[in-house]
């Protein structure tokens, strides 16, 4: 079963994503997401997880920054190697 995770957008409406890769990185995780299923072509995005330990849900934001995204585009494409994923800037 593939994980998702369920983001509001900027009108209220749900999203699901399906997490294709995660990482840890100087203490703060990341999450490779896409918005196609399996077999389907999509867009892919990294979210930083920004919720603390006390927090009941995870809180999510997508890294905008050019630098932190060129950084994490090359550790997730070394993770996903070997697997069936091409991943393009």
């Amino acid at each position: 079963m593939e994980e998702t995770i369920i983001m509001k957008d900027e009108n209220g409406e749900s999203v699901e994503f399906y997490v294709l890769e995660e990482t840890r990185i100087h203490g703060k995780n990341y999450l490779l997401v896409t918005d196609a299923k399996e077999d389907e072509d999509g867009e892919c995005y990294i979210l930083r997880d920004m919720s603390g330990a006390e927090d009941p849900e995870a809180l999510y934001e997508f890294v905008e920054d050019d630098g932190e995204l060129d950084g994490l585009f090359r550790i997730f494409s070394e993770l996903l190697g070997d697997a069936d994923v091409d991943l393009e800037k």
